[in-house]
Order: structure tokens, then C-alpha cells, then sequence
């Protein structure tokens, strides 16, 4: 009878690890920074079907880089966990928070799991709220640790170094032009220090912003708003000036 191949939980746990990142940093990156009305969420991301920004409840967003089928299975797993949460006790009760949590449980159990592959995925969950420092971010990476986070974060692809440009040049108080301008730039600069031409039509822009009236924070930025607030000179600095500029209800899209 042969002797069984040994492999000791330390080297198991380090290579589902690495199998994880690796696939991780296969996608393109996803920015989240806070400025002066709320947060912002930037991904490069060309497709308008599949989203990896998308809203959990009131005031809490998803951000995630990876594997899409895996992370859109946690996304709606998100939204029914804050539904319900919502529906049984109040609407209050739902924070990022708590949603982080069932999220760490969930990434932690399969990581550990020796039945199923790890997943390949690290999530954002932000939540704005009264006032800037109220807000809240947090980072999953794929083991289901929990990072809080401040200022601005990065996930996927070169991480790393969007994270040390973002970490030299954001600055509290900065207006929603100033930081997507920001993370744009950090988004074009490439592993070899080359810096790339990004277009409103390849990224996915969308914001939790507390100066909206209705109870829904949430709002995504495209076509003319965008380029708006990308656009030198146009003197757009938040979500109202570009609704009104543009003719579209800032309140639309949700």
C-alpha cells in the first residue's frame, strides 16, 4: 500500500492563497476614495452589463474585482442578507459593518474549506454617512479578512502601486471632480510606469452621496454627467452641477 502524499496545512493554506491572488490581480482595478459629499467608487470597466459596482441598501455600495460569477453570487447573497435584515427589525440596522462581517464569515469558510477551490475575488463595502467621519469603508481580500479602511483603497490588478499614488496625492475634503480625476489617474498608470488614455466610456463610475434628498445614496455616473466632471475647465464639481448642466434629474439612475 503506498504512503498517502503529505502536505502540511501550512503549504495548503499558502497555495490556495497565492492560487487566489493570482487570479485577483488577473482584473482590472477598482478605486474607492472618500470626498467632501460622500464616496466614490471608480472601476475600469468597459462592459455596461456586467458591474462591478453595484448598491446594497440606503446608504451601503459593493465594489469588487475577480472572478465575476463569484462575486455577483455574493453581491445578491448581500442584498438579501440587508433586505431582510431591513424588513425584520429596521432599516437602520443594515450597515457596512454588519454586512462585512457576513461577508468575512462566507470568504473565510470557503478559503478554510478543503472541498472547494478558494474564491477569487476582494470586495469593497462602503457606506456614507452624516458626515465625512462617518463613513465607512472596508476591504475583503479573498481569505475573508476584514480591513477598515480610510481615504481611498485599491483592489485588483497593480493594486499596490494605485494604492501608494493614491496614498501620496488624495486629501480630505477633496470635490467629486478632484477625486475622480484622481482616481482616473491612478487607474491609467500601468505596472511599467507608462500612463494610459482612460475615456468615460471605459470606466464605471458611481457615488454614495449624503446630500441626496431621497433615502437611496446611491448614484451612477454616466454618458455627459461624467464627462462633465472629467472635463477641464467645465467647472462641474459635484453631482448637482453636472445634473444641472446636463439637463438630467440628479435624482435618476439609482
Amino acid at each position: 500500500m503506498s504512503t498517502p502524499f503529505y502536505v502540511s496545512p501550512q503549504q495548503a493554506m499558502a497555495d490556495r492563497a497565492e492560487y487566489a491572488r493570482k487570479g485577483i490581480a488577473r482584473g482590472r482595478s477598482v478605486v474607492v476614495l472618500q470626498y467632501n459629499d460622500g464616496v466614490l467608487f471608480v472601476a475600469e470597466n468597459p462592459s455596461r452589463a456586467l458591474h462591478k459596482v453595484s448598491e446594497i441598501y440606503d446608504r451601503i455600495a459593493f465594489a469588487a474585482v475577480g472572478k465575476y460569477n463569484e462575486f455577483e453570487n455574493l453581491r445578491i447573497g448581500g442584498v438579501r442578507y440587508a433586505d431582510l435584515r431591513g424588513y425584520t427589525y429596521d432599516r437602520d440596522d443594515v450597515t457596512a459593518r454588519g454586512l462585512a462581517n457576513v461577508y468575512a464569515q462566507t470568504l473565510g469558510t470557503i478559503f478554510s474549506s478543503a472541498g472547494e477551490k478558494p474564491y477569487e475575488v476582494e470586495l469593497i463595502v462602503a457606506e456614507v454617512g452624516a458626515g465625512p467621519e462617518d463613513d465607512q469603508i472596508y476591504r475583503l481580500p479573498h481569505d475573508g479578512s476584514i480591513v477598515d479602511e480610510h481615504g481611498s483603497v485599491a483592489v485588483g490588478g497593480n493594486a499596490d502601486q494605485i494604492s501608494t499614488y493614491l496614498d501620496q496625492r488624495h486629501r480630505d475634503g477633496m470635490t467629486l471632480a478632484e477625486a475622480l480625476k484622481l482616481a482616473r489617474a491612478s487607474l491609467a498608470r500601468d505596472t511599467n510606469g507608462t500612463e494610459r488614455t482612460l475615456t468615460p466610456e471605459q470606466l464605471e463610475v458611481a457615488v454614495l452621496d449624503r446630500t441626496r434628498p431621497q433615502q437611496r445614496k446611491f448614484k451612477r455616473l454616466l454618458g455627459r454627467q461624467l464627462s462633465l466632471l472629467l472635463e477641464e475647465g467645465s467647472g462641474a464639481t459635484s453631482v448637482a452641477d453636472v445634473a444641472d448642466e446636463s439637463g438630467e434629474d440628479a435624482g435618476s439612475q439609482g
